[in-house]
């Protein structure tokens, strides 16, 4: 099994993913998706959501 990684952009804010060929989905880091939507750099703070 492979997956593949990629980066991808919301916001202008760097969000990294994961494709999972079983399910044939992406995968999406939460911490990178708070950061862009809050605008908060700081992944100790995005952690306490």
């Amino acid at each position: 099994m492979s997956n593949k990684k990629s980066i991808r952009f919301f916001n202008d804010h760097e969000v990294r993913a994961v494709w999972d060929e079983v399910r044939n989905q992406w995968w999406f880091s939460v911490l990178d998706i708070l950061e862009a939507i809050n605008l908060q750099e700081d992944h100790e703070k995005n952690r306490n959501y």
